[in-house]
């Protein structure tokens, strides 16, 4: 799924209630960069954690 994710889309991830819903910023080769609300901007290793996408916020 997660190579499905694109730039502006909003994502959850999955044990990370307490980040909040985050943007992508990018997705290259498994490495998403994702701005999360309140824990600012990580890099997700695509091949470790499913990102979950939220399609109606």
């Amino acid at each position: 799924m997660n190579s499905l994710l694109e730039p502006g889309m909003l994502v959850r991830h999955p044990s990370r209630d307490d980040w909040g819903t985050g943007q992508v910023q990018s997705n290259i080769r498994g490495r998403i960069t994702v701005n999360f609300e309140h824990c600012g901007k990580v890099v997700i290793d695509g091949e470790r954690i499913d990102l979950i996408p939220i399609f109606d916020p």
